[in-house]
């Protein structure tokens, strides 16, 4: 079975789960999903970055990630910046605790700060978009920003690009694919608002498709970036075909903090 043809049973399989958790699950339900898969992606990120003798680092990451979604599944923002203060005040601490007179290696603890910020911080984010004024109609627009800029950019890339992009941090990425990935990200988002939300004003739509186009492939290149660092191929193999968690949240971990300010400073 080629590995084309597993992208495509997976997604035919993980697809409708997605969408009856967002549709029809509570706010419960989608933040303990969101909580799950910040968890897993974690883990991804302890396996690539840390060696096995940073156990304890690993286990402060862990620990983290079940810290925001219950943060933002409380609706306020305050409590996610105590989190996110809290947070790196105890592993300073800790790393204070263990530290060595001889021994001041402070790229475990810069891992670990990252990886919280970057994982667990960015996807509560979600649920905060969840939690707001049609939310779930927001979501999946996030979801179609995401789909339609990596459709876009897979199919162009391959058919005729030809100039890289970044050949260090990702080889396969190409400058016509990512056009196509802008283009195709503002397409899905106007699409999106005439047949879904037209309530949705056209200028911000092309705006949010843009935009939201530009982080998400920053997004993927910078999960490209932290692979390449730690000399993987796949962040993890949790999904047939498409590689780990992280392979597949790479862009929406950019969009979704994106979309939720969008909203909460531009459109309010």
């Amino acid at each position: 079975m080629t590995p084309h043809i597993k992208r495509w049973i997976t997604g035919i399989i993980a697809v409708p789960i997605l969408f009856a958790i967002i549709m029809y699950g509570s706010e419960g339900v989608f933040t303990a999903f969101i909580m799950i898969i910040s968890l897993g992606a974690v883990i991804e990120y302890n396996r690539m970055v840390f060696s096995e003798e940073y156990s304890q680092e690993k286990w402060q990451g862990i620990a983290i990630s079940f810290l925001f979604p219950l943060a933002a599944f409380s609706g306020d923002f305050r409590i996610m910046q105590a989190v996110t203060a809290f947070s790196v005040l105890t592993v300073f601490m800790l790393f204070l605790l263990r530290a060595h007179i001889h021994s001041f290696d402070f790229a475990p603890l810069r891992k670990l700060v990252m990886g919280f910020m970057y994982i667990p911080f960015m996807l509560s984010h979600f649920i905060l978009v969840r939690k707001s004024d049609d939310g779930i109609v927001w979501i999946f627009l996030i979801l179609v920003l995401a789909f339609s800029g990596d459709i876009a950019a897979f199919y162009v890339g391959r058919m005729i690009g030809k100039k890289k992009l970044l050949p260090l941090v990702s080889p396969g990425k190409t400058v016509e694919g990512t056009i196509a990935l802008f283009i195709g990200c503002v397409i899905g988002c106007l699409v999106f608002r005439s047949v879904v939300y037209p309530k949705l004003p056209v200028l911000h739509a092309i705006i949010i498709g843009l935009w939201g186009g530009i982080l998400g492939q920053l997004g993927d290149l910078c999960e490209s970036m932290i692979k390449r660092a730690s000399g993987v191929k796949d962040s993890g193999s949790f999904l047939i075909g498409h590689g780990g968690l992280l392979d597949r949240l790479d862009c929406m971990i950019f969009i979704a903090p994106f979309v939720y300010y969008y909203r909460v400073f531009i459109m309010a």
